[in-house]
């Protein structure tokens, strides 16, 4: 069984909310928390939304080799903790799965930890100017951040190939169920 759900998507295309909804639906299923040293937005939760970490202590979990995959994406490092994954699939029970809500490489970064175990998926949006107008909504970033996001996407778009299956994201509930047919 794919243990692991791998959900990957430039910023904006909506897999958080993909993520968020396949968990409200299916309470057995867990979501893997990354690490990262970006801070901490208003409403997000350490240990729960990310585990924000220190530049130097996510370094020093590098060279210890605590990471699966980590990247550093605009000016901030990313990255999935082995403990973390190693423990859910330890108290995983049933039909319970692990998604994760990662980048491109992390992605694939996964898949060749766990060939076995892992299930990665793309989700696209329906086009690069739904992404900018999503993008320039969410109000959270400068136009400048705004802008290599979407410079970012372009590259992330042309990876797609890569994923055993790509869904798009025009309504949340449809990519839901599509990601839900692919587990069956």
């Amino acid at each position: 069984m794919m243990r692991l759900l791998v959900l990957s998507a430039p910023s904006g295309a909506g897999k958080t909310t993909i993520a968020r909804q396949l968990i409200q639906r299916h309470p057995s299923w867990r979501f893997s928390v990354s690490a990262t040293t970006r801070q901490q937005r208003p409403g997000e939760v350490d240990g729960s939304d990310y585990f924000f970490l220190e530049r130097e202590e996510f370094q020093q979990r590098i060279a210890n080799g605590d990471l699966i995959e980590w990247e550093e994406i605009f000016g901030n490092l990313y990255g999935t903790l082995r403990s973390h994954i190693a423990r859910q699939l330890q108290e995983s029970e049933g039909d319970s799965r692990m998604i994760f809500d990662v980048d491109v490489k992390g992605a694939l970064s996964i898949r060749a930890a766990f060939p076995n175990e892992s299930l990665l998926v793309f989700i696209a949006p329906p086009s690069l100017e739904e992404l900018e107008r999503r993008l320039r909504n969410r109000q959270t970033e400068s136009p400048e951040v705004q802008q290599t996001r979407i410079n970012r996407a372009r590259m992330e778009m042309a990876m797609q190939g890569e994923f055993d299956a790509v869904v798009v994201n025009d309504v949340v509930e449809r990519a839901v169920q599509q990601i839900e047919a692919l587990l069956q």
